[in-house]
């Protein structure tokens, strides 16, 4: 499985348009398309940092979308007040859900660097030692690993059932990151935190 995220940074007033574009336009075209299985926003009010990720059963479909929604984000970008959005595309290399998510739900993102060449075992380092303490995090969905493997870039998002629940899992969740950074040899990037505007993946259990 694969996924493409799409990143703006929007006047925080036009946040709200942004959502309603990419739920409203943007995400029943996606579905049409062959080999596309979901889509998730979330969004950053204060910074006006936005992330869409469309979801593909392989990267030949997803990249074969590429040039048809280009112009689908330039204008995305242009409504959100953004400039040229930002690009990535990723394996899907863990996905775990305990439950779904519901209205309030919120997302914690680590970005972090690693040597492409011990990709595999950090991937296997999240999904056996990271994951089930992430799992008895309190207020605890979902969480996920993309990868790239030619940067050795990664992102992780842990899905929470509310802003609240985030809040209370920062000191843990910043324990275990530099626990797992100092084990890999990874350099965390960034670390965010967001609002779930849109929940509408159907990607399968990858652990």
């Amino acid at each position: 499985m694969y996924a493409r995220s799409t990143t703006v940074t929007a006047a925080p007033a036009s946040v709200d348009a942004g959502i309603m574009q990419v739920r409203d336009e943007v995400m029943p075209r996606l579905l049409e398309m062959d080999g596309c299985i979901g889509l998730s926003m979330i969004v950053d009010r204060e910074s006006g940092r936005c992330i869409a990720t469309s979801a593909w059963q392989s990267e030949e479909s997803m990249r074969a979308t590429d040039s048809e929604l280009r112009p689908v984000r330039s204008r995305v970008a242009e409504l959100m007040g953004g400039g040229e959005p930002q690009v990535e595309e990723w394996e899907i290399a863990v996905l775990h859900r305990d439950h779904k998510s519901g209205p309030g739900a919120c997302v914690r993102a680590t970005w972090v660097q690693i040597d492409p060449a011990v990709m595999d075992r950090s991937i296997d380092v999240y999904r056996m030692a990271s994951l089930p303490r992430i799992e008895d995090l309190s207020g605890f969905c979902s969480a996920s690993l993309l990868v790239d493997r030619s940067s050795g870039r990664t992102v992780s998002s842990i899905t929470y059932d509310s802003r609240e629940a985030m809040d209370s899992t920062r000191e843990a969740a910043a324990s275990m990151r530099a626990a797992i950074a100092k084990d890999v040899g990874a350099e965390v990037l960034d670390v965010g935190e967001f609002e779930l505007a849109i929940a509408h993946l159907r990607v399968p259990e990858l652990t």
